[in-house]
């Protein structure tokens, strides 16, 4: 199989990444919904809904602006302006829908914790978004550094580089087995479990950027690593109970 990997059927090429994405958003949601009949949700369905509404519209929001924010404009035109508001980065989709969600929380008024439904939902669908990044190669901007590795591939352009999708998806494998253990031995407070996810996910991503060819800002870090670093600030208290051995409950 060639990389970027473009299929066509009746002529027509099919963008697998998109395609990919649009199944990512059916099956999640899909395991979101069998998740809920099978625990105990304390939210009420009307709260439930306003959440997802308020997570999905904080994650278009905060994908968009993340996905600008991460390709700045060498000059303005009218192709550049197109390409970037059709960017987006689930970076900025997970924070952006985290916020969202706390948003329509107080406006309704509900003060219980809402994130652990989401994990393993979220972590199925990024999952299968990174296996079209991966075959979509050097068409869209997930690709790695040009590298002597003996995991390089050629992701279409000819270079040997470092195929970070597919590490994405070994980590993302590895993430959901040890958050399934943590949920079925440890006796986790409600709402820590989701905690847990962003911290170590965008733990991941804040390292794995260093072997991008990215921008680098501020302090030689990438508009990604500092939402990174931001996203750590607003559950420093997690993460100073972590440290300092105490149980997240």
């Amino acid at each position: 199989m060639q990389i970027p990997y473009q299929p066509e059927i009746f002529g027509i090429t099919l963008k697998i990444h998109l395609i990919l994405e649009y199944l990512a958003f059916f099956l999640a949601f899909r395991y979101y919904v069998i998740l809920r009949r099978k625990s105990k949700d304390h939210i009420s369905s009307g709260n439930r809904l306003s959440i997802i509404l308020g997570a999905a519209l904080g994650a278009l929001i905060g994908s968009r602006l993340i996905g600008v924010l991460e390709n700045p404009l060498v000059h303005i035109s009218e192709v550049n302006i197109i390409q970037l508001l059709n960017t987006k980065t689930i970076m900025g989709g997970l924070f952006g829908g985290l916020l969202g969600v706390e948003l329509s929380k107080k406006i309704i008024g509900e003060t219980s914790s809402s994130g652990d439904l989401f994990v393993f939902p979220i972590l199925l669908g990024v999952f299968i978004g990174r296996i079209g990044c991966f075959l979509s190669g050097t068409n869209e901007f997930t690709y790695g550094n040009v590298t002597d590795s003996k995991f390089a591939m050629d992701l279409g352009d000819g270079l040997s580089r470092h195929p970070t999708s597919l590490y994405e998806l070994v980590f993302l494998v590895l993430l959901f087995v040890g958050l399934q253990w943590l949920r079925k031995r440890a006796n986790l407070k409600n709402g820590a479990l989701f905690k847990v996810f962003m911290i170590l996910y965008f733990g991941f991503r804040f390292g794995i950027e260093f072997i991008k060819p990215n921008v680098f800002y501020i302090l030689g870090l990438s508009t990604i690593q500092l939402l990174c670093v931001i996203c750590w600030l607003y559950y420093s208290k997690t993460i100073a109970k972590f440290l300092l051995g105490q149980q997240l409950r």
